[in-house]
């Protein structure tokens, strides 16, 4: 019987990705690097720490990899206060508090950096909800490796085969089923280029997914 639902964040609960392709955009300018949208497409997943190791390294960068992450989170803070159409996506808060109130244990497992994650949950007060918020900030390797969601799973002292996870990335998905986690994949109208082969089954709306059907899930 499935205990804990573990959820991805950025494509999952709220569509923080314009915001974070507006002020990495904004970084490349300054920076005066040509970033493909191939190449982007496939930061999805990556901590922040790891894409500008891997662009310090492709584009041969002078500055620190600690200063780059701190400059794309200046864009990113400065550009997520002034957005008043932020939203989180459909039906995933129904699902949120029906999951809460039936019981069942709520984990958030997101790339975002510590400070992103709180500052979505202090704007969308989801802070009731959740037992345990893990960044993907806090480990050396970043989804795909499955070390998020082993600590995810540790946290709630849930084996894995009793967790669920929810991910909308190639990168998640991979990491999911490498902890040996069952993953759901969600599919929305956000992604963009993402891999759901992996996944043991596929959404494309909150409203797929229940109390009752998740409890229910076979690993």
């Amino acid at each position: 019987m499935k205990q804990t639902v573990i959820f991805d964040m950025d494509g999952v609960i709220v569509d923080t990705e314009p915001v974070h392709h507006y002020a990495y955009q904004q970084h490349f300018e300054q920076l005066k690097i040509d970033v493909s949208p191939e190449m982007y497409a496939s930061f999805t997943g990556n901590s922040t720490k790891n894409i500008y190791e891997r662009l310090k390294a492709t584009f041969n960068l002078p500055q620190e990899v600690l200063a780059l992450v701190q400059t794309k989170r200046t864009f990113f803070n400065d550009a997520f206060d002034n957005k008043e159409d932020l939203y989180l996506l459909d039906g995933v808060e129904d699902l949120i508090k029906e999951l809460h109130a039936a019981g069942m244990q709520l984990v958030v497992a997101s790339s975002a950096a510590n400070v992103t994650i709180e500052r979505v949950f202090n704007r969308f007060n989801l802070h009731p909800y959740f037992t345990h918020k893990v960044s993907g900030e806090d480990f050396p390797k970043s989804k795909p490796h499955p070390a998020i969601f082993q600590q995810a799973a540790f946290l709630a002292k849930t084996p894995v085969e009793n967790c669920v996870v929810i991910e909308d990335s190639t990168n998640g998905i991979i990491a999911a089923k490498a902890a040996g986690i069952y993953c759901v994949g969600y599919d929305s109208v956000n992604s963009k280029l993402q891999d759901y082969s992996l996944a043991d089954e596929v959404i494309s709306h909150f409203n797929e997914l229940s109390f009752e059907k998740i409890r229910s899930l076979k690993s």
